[in-house]
């Protein structure tokens, strides 16, 4: 895609659109409008009662944007039961120039001094647009997603994309809406001043207080 930077990708979100690609070493990009859209609603996210121990413990240092390129590298690494990504070589470099931006942003949990888990996505006003998450740990991800949540919060967010169901997801409460539906809510998100780092950093059991309260 010649000539395609990150101002026309964040010119996609802003019509409901992303970005993949067949494999890691594959540079072709595809612009996704998929007719089903995974949606976690910020005000019915759900936490499991044995995440949210996991959460109050605080096993993991909760740190974002301080290993931006590390933690899309890692989601776009092979794994079991996952020999290829959709992230291949142009579509990081996109999404580092997204975050220089000050446009995409990351949650991490760190452990030792070792990134051990954590996800990242792209911010638009009142939009987070969730791309890809991982773990080297046991609910190293699934705490990073408690506490973006929990961000996007306090921030102001109104939207939270998942773009794809999984079972993964849905314990957490995301659904799944028509394409129609999904540029309505993104039209109301977009219409939202919220800010990623407007929220202070905050322990487990703050999070899921914001969490809580939201509900």
């Amino acid at each position: 895609m010649p000539q395609f930077d990150a101002q026309d990708l964040l010119d996609c979100y802003a019509r409901g659109v992303f970005p993949m690609a067949d494999a890691r070493e594959d540079s072709r990009v595809f612009l996704i409008d998929p007719e089903r859209r995974g949606v976690i609603p910020l005000d019915g996210f759900h936490v499991g009662r044995r995440l949210a121990r996991t959460v109050r413990a605080e096993p993991f240092e909760i740190r974002t944007d301080s290993g931006f390129r590390e933690v899309v590298q890692a989601c776009a690494a092979s794994g079991p039961g996952r020999t290829e990504t959709w992230i291949n070589h142009p579509i990081e470099d996109l999404y580092v120039e997204l975050h220089a931006k000050r446009f995409a942003h990351t949650v991490e949990c760190w452990q030792d001094g070792e990134l051990v888990g954590g996800l990242y996505g792209v911010s638009l006003r009142g939009a987070f647009f969730g791309e890809s998450m991982f773990s080297r740990r046991r609910d190293a991800s699934k705490v990073a997603l408690v506490h973006l949540v929990a961000r996007l919060l306090a921030g102001g967010y109104r939207l939270l994309d998942a773009q794809f169901m999984t079972d993964h997801l849905t314990q957490f409460g995301a659904t799944e809406i028509a394409r129609a539906d999904y540029h309505r809510r993104l039209a109301a998100a977009l219409d939202v001043e919220a800010g990623f780092q407007r929220a202070e950093a905050m322990g487990g059991a703050a999070a899921l207080q914001v969490i809580s309260q939201a509900s």
